[in-house]
């Protein structure tokens, strides 16, 4: 049982924190500029990984210092290790989840929504975990769709002059791509994307 739970527990601490919506606008932003395996899987990925582990620390440390540190010390049992761990993590979820997506998900539960709350009458994590990551995802492409913006403009823009040129066999995506990675390396898009995602936590 516990090399199941060791083993389950990178993806379960994933589903609990803002990962789904780091990849989802990263991923997003790639697609955008038009290269397809720059930067790779892995390093956006990682870098997902990276911007969740530095938002989600806080967070982290509370429920290490509540829950898992008196567990192993022994000074409380696994039932009130797990409820004192999951705390900040509920917490934090439930600052984020979409009362609507949340409502959605409970009315078409099996029972007709009469799903049992949690230890501190908030909704139980059945309902609490998937309402978050959907939030997340959405969140996720509503930012990423706003970063889709300009380099569509970029796209329209090149297609037009190549269109009124006579330039018609020349694909555009070929022509707009150096602009596309020009505009966004002299704006600093790494960073300046990476700190707008993480100050939207802090707010």
């Amino acid at each position: 049982a516990l090399l199941t739970v060791l083993s389950l527990a990178p993806g379960i601490a994933i589903m609990l924190t803002c990962f789904p919506f780091m990849v989802t606008v990263l991923s997003i932003l790639r697609q955008a500029i038009g290269v397809q395996q720059a930067p790779p899987n892995m390093m956006i990925v990682s870098l997902a990984l990276f911007l969740t582990w530095f938002v989600m620390a806080p967070v982290f440390d509370v429920a290490w210092t509540n829950g898992i540190a008196p567990l192993i010390a022994g000074e409380i049992d696994a039932e009130a290790g797990f409820a004192q761990t999951m705390a900040p993590f509920r917490s934090f979820m439930e600052g984020r989840a979409d009362p609507g997506t949340m409502e959605v998900l409970r009315e078409a539960a099996p029972g007709g929504g009469s799903m049992a709350g949690g230890p501190d009458g908030g909704p139980p994590l059945s309902l609490l975990v998937p309402s978050f990551m959907l939030t997340e995802i959405k969140h996720g492409f509503e930012v990423g769709f706003l970063i889709f913006l300009p380099f569509l403009i970029i796209d329209l823009v090149v297609a037009s002059v190549l269109m009124s040129m006579g330039m018609m066999m020349v694909p555009p995506a070929i022509v707009s791509l150096p602009f596309k990675l020009a505009f966004f390396v002299l704006a600093d898009g790494w960073t300046l994307l990476a700190g707008a995602l993480v100050r939207g936590y802090g707010a």
